[in-house]
């Protein structure tokens, strides 16, 4: 079968039935057991950018203005830069650490990986120097192409690279990534990519010590990602914004591959830090119709005065976690446009959402997307109407599923057992099909939009002389939805005070990456069982209550204080 034309058939699908989300999911379908071979940048990228003048991608840079290329454009030039990595010695299978900002270079770079059946392990630019150590260790990364300003974290680290691109100011030991656009615009021979091989590698925070490697393949992410394109709302032609940070699953869900598989246009806003009022001058001059942003985001853009809705919006989706009801009102009663919630891992594209056309309930999360069949398990495993999200692997497995935890089959086998791949997540169904989160099933959670490990934080303060023991929990913040706060216990020869408080604050703020950083810490004893394991579920609805209240401990301290 020719994999063009079954990507189009499904797009086409999609795009029939936008509005009637019953008729979208009993009709989608992808035939990937009859596929040899598929490449989405040389299947489809290619084949829709032959000629088309109209813009892929639009950056709207702070520092460096505007840029605007074509989807002939950028599929020319990612052919080159395949052609130069490949000229370079980078082969079908190998991984390449792609650590840059939203700049132009890292769409060229993902594309032409894609071509090349490279692997892409994305990273964000807040990494620490360790991280980066972890993530070219176990990733087996060969290669990296990295933003000038975060070179300081590959030193010492480059000896085992061959390929080393740098975006941005020329830097001892690393090539202009300007090198790569002058090689030829003739696409390398390499084996086809199977639907099944390698093309994105993710590290995720998860209970252990070290982040968990997720693998997606040439399909699930691609293809995976029409259920996240029918969930926007996204048509071609139109201007759609993503409001996220390069390196993390979202910004590929609704910066990559969603927007393109519709044929919009990508918007990109690429400032130091954000700014509610700026955005909202770009959501008008730019005009988008489509935005998608996390939580924290449409609570800051709320405290702005919204004004008049932006000409040509037409649709607002949110995800993360789930988004306070009064801010989807605040914005519905400024703008009468209804901000519609969505859910989806970084295991997985969106699985549950409320789309466009549908009736829109306050709260919930929506209902299974085109390409998922959904259900909830309870402490038994069977199927209740209360209990962990999970997806049925049987009689078809969900093709937007990863291929599995790189390297650690166990994990893989534990998260599909018993024909369900399990999503930690716990919700309940209403009798109308419409699925409500009620939060993790382990102690992993969210602050500004990023997925923290407790154990990794607090395996940061167990460093410092005086702290003994530790635990570390989500407090709720109007802003960021939890920011991450510490109970600690202190070892003998230490006593509590506000400036012991600040010196273990300060040493963990050197030795975690900005988005990791604890915002609190109160001196305690830990509750724990009787097995000795500590009880932080005891430490959340403390800390809940505490918030709730507007009351503190007596020995609880703030950084920002």
């Amino acid at each position: 079968m020719n994999p063009t034309a079954a990507f189009q058939k499904v797009r086409e699908t999609l795009f029939k039935h936008r509005e009637d989300l019953d008729a979208a999911v009993r009709e989608f379908s992808f035939p990937v057991a009859e596929l040899s071979r598929f490449n989405w940048a040389i299947d489809w990228f290619d084949v829709y950018a032959r000629g088309n003048t109209r813009p892929a991608l639009r950056i709207i840079s702070e520092t460096a203005g505007r840029t605007e290329v074509s989807f002939a454009e950028l599929s020319d030039r990612s052919t080159r830069v395949s052609r130069y990595l490949h000229d370079q010695g980078v082969r079908k299978g190998d991984r390449i650490l792609v650590m840059l900002n939203n700049v132009l270079p890292l769409w060229e770079t993902v594309l032409a990986a894609i071509k090349l059946g490279a692997v892409v392990i994305p990273a964000t630019t807040q990494l620490t120097r360790d991280d980066v150590k972890d993530r070219l260790q176990r990733g087996g990364a060969r290669h990296a192409v990295a933003d000038a300003t975060c070179l300081d974290k590959f030193e010492g680290l480059v000896e085992q690279l061959g390929v080393k691109l740098v975006a941005g100011a020329a830097a001892a030991g690393f090539t202009p990534f300007d090198d790569a656009r002058s090689a030829a615009a003739s696409a390398p021979l390499e084996a086809p990519t199977a639907p099944g091989d390698p093309l994105l590698l993710y590290f995720t925070s998860g209970t252990t010590a070290k982040p968990k490697l997720v693998l997606h393949t040439q399909v699930s992410y691609p293809i995976g990602h029409f259920s996240t394109l029918y969930w926007i709302g996204l048509r071609e032609g139109a201007v759609h914004q993503n409001i996220s940070s390069p390196g993390w699953a979202k910004h590929a869900w609704s910066s990559f591959f969603a927007p393109w598989n519709a044929g919009a246009t990508v918007l990109v806003h690429d400032a130091p830090r954000f700014k509610a009022s700026r955005t909202l001058e770009l959501l008008r001059s730019e005009k988008v119709e489509t935005l998608c942003a996390p939580p924290t985001v449409w609570r800051m853009l709320v405290l702005e005065k919204l004004g008049k809705k932006p000409e040509a919006l037409r649709e607002l989706v949110s995800a993360g976690e789930p988004l306070n009801p009064e801010v989807i009102e605040h914005v519905q009663r400024d703008w009468g446009v209804t901000i519609r919630d969505g859910y989806g891992q970084t295991e997985t594209t969106a699985q549950i959402g409320n789309s466009p056309g549908q009736k829109i309930v306050l709260g919930s999360m929506g209902r299974p997307l085109p390409g998922y069949r959904v259900a909830l398990l309870d402490g038994e495993g069977r199927e209740a109407a209360e209990g962990e999200i999970a997806l049925k692997l049987l009689p078809e497995r969900p093709i937007g599923l990863m291929g599995g935890y790189l390297d650690d089959p166990g994990r893989t086998a534990a998260a599909t057992a018993q024909g369900y791949y399990r999503t930690g997540d716990e919700a309940t169904r209403d009798e109308n099909g419409y699925y409500h989160y009620v939060g993790r099933g382990d102690d992993v959670f969210k602050s500004s939009d990023y997925r923290l490990s407790p154990f990794e934080l607090e395996s940061a303060l167990l460093e410092h002389p005086a702290v003994a023991e530790a635990a570390v929990v989500p407090s709720p913040d109007p802003v960021r939805t939890s920011s991450p706060k510490c109970f600690v216990v202190v070892k003998p020869g230490f006593t509590p005070s506000a400036e012991l408080a600040r010196e273990i604050l300060q040493f963990v703020k050197g030795r975690l990456a900005p988005y990791k950083r604890i915002r609190i810490l109160e001196f305690a004893e830990l509750p724990k069982t009787i097995s000795g394991k500590i009880r932080r579920v005891q430490l959340r609805a403390l800390e809940r209550e505490r918030r709730d209240q507007g009351t503190r401990g007596a020995l609880e301290f703030f950084l920002d204080e």
